[in-house]
């Protein structure tokens, strides 16, 4: 019967004691919490490094693909016919390094 008669007493101190243990629960954890901020910025970290792969990717391929189509650049033809098709001619020597 005490025990009831002091939280009779003391509900504001009980009600801010849940809260603030309620508001910092969520601070650290939580869907919006720090954890899951520190996740997000690495995340983030991860998508650039991924996308910057991709478009120097994207522009060596509008590069290869420039020399091919508007104006046919005839040394990147010779480079791509040796490459594929291991050809040269009869007074060279090929060379595969990879």
């Amino acid at each position: 019967m005490k025990l009831f008669h002091i939280f009779k007493n003391k509900k504001i101190l009980l009600l801010n004691i849940f809260l603030f243990s309620y508001v910092s629960i969520n601070l650290i954890g939580g869907e919006r919490g720090l954890y899951s901020y520190f996740e997000k910025k690495e995340f983030e970290k991860n998508l650039i490094k991924k996308e910057k792969l991709l478009s120097n990717n994207l522009k060596i391929i509008e590069k290869k693909n420039r020399l091919l189509s508007d104006k046919i650049d005839l040394d990147y033809l010779d480079i791509m016919f040796r490459e594929k098709f291991k050809a040269g001619k009869k007074e060279e020597i090929i060379i595969k390094i990879r």
